[in-house]
């Protein structure tokens, strides 16, 4: 991680002149993506490179990079095409500290600024690594997480009383670099099981000692096991499968 690198990207796209000639997200690209883009590479000579039938983000000559804000069932078609060529990154952008303004999307006037009362972690990135499932032991492939505080900027375009719900999300601007998590072999996803957790331990005793809700950790097992971190052990606590970490792991 490297956070004055992060500040460098964010300054060179995000500039006072721009937004006042522009306004928020008015850029042909959302800000968090074009950040990040400059983040991993800064060359324009190395961004919106096709190859084969697809455009990739960033390619260096030898890596593509790839920004997925979501949606990673998206990205099957390029992992089979970009794969079997050359090594590729995912870097997928986490909500970390959030705060969220509305937009009338009649006038563009701004609503107050709020923070949102969720706080993001690297455990939330587990539900579009579910969408991949089947590529994520593949040695070419990293997932490169990124924690980071932003603001967030959303029409109040949607249904209800407030017009909030199923709204659009108009762009993303990145405050500040928190934390970063590399995925390149099954042993990094060790860094998803706490150090106090029983030998034998089910999704609910994971996200106690993580300290998050339990709902979709689950997931988390699937995954681990699927890579060979965590296996089965055959018993069950209620209705919940027990498991423990891979002889292969239990010493990292």
């Amino acid at each position: 991680m490297d956070k004055q690198k992060f500040e460098e990207a964010r300054r060179k796209i995000i500039t006072f002149d721009e937004r006042e000639r522009h306004g928020i997200g008015m850029q042909m690209e959302k800000t968090l993506h074009a950040v990040l883009k400059y983040y991993e590479d800064p060359d324009d000579d190395h961004q919106e490179i096709p190859i084969e039938n697809y455009i990739a983000d960033i390619y260096t000559g030898s890596e593509i990079i790839e920004i997925q804000n979501g949606n990673f069932y998206k990205m099957r078609g390029k992992l089979d095409t970009f794969l079997p060529l050359y090594p590729v990154k995912i870097v997928y952008p986490i909500p970390h500290v959030k705060y969220v303004t509305w937009i009338d999307p009649e006038t563009g006037a701004l609503g107050k600024k709020n923070k949102s009362p969720k706080k993001g972690s690297f455990y939330d990135a587990f539900r579009e690594l579910y969408r991949i499932r089947p590529y994520l032991g593949k040695t070419n492939l990293t997932i490169d997480l990124m924690l980071i505080d932003m603001d967030e900027y959303r029409l109040q375009d949607g249904w209800g009383s407030n017009g909030k719900r199923g709204s659009h999300r108009y762009d993303r601007i990145p405050k500040e670099l928190i934390d970063e998590l590399v995925l390149s072999s099954p042993a990094d996803y060790l860094a998803f099981l706490p150090y106090d957790l029983p030998d034998e331990f089910s999704s609910g005793d994971v996200a106690k000692a993580a300290g998050r809700r339990s709902d979709g950790f689950s997931t988390v097992l699937q995954i681990l096991t699927d890579l060979g971190v965590v296996e089965r052990t055959g018993q069950k606590r209620g209705r919940s499968y027990l498991y423990r970490i891979n002889e292969k792991y239990s010493d990292k």
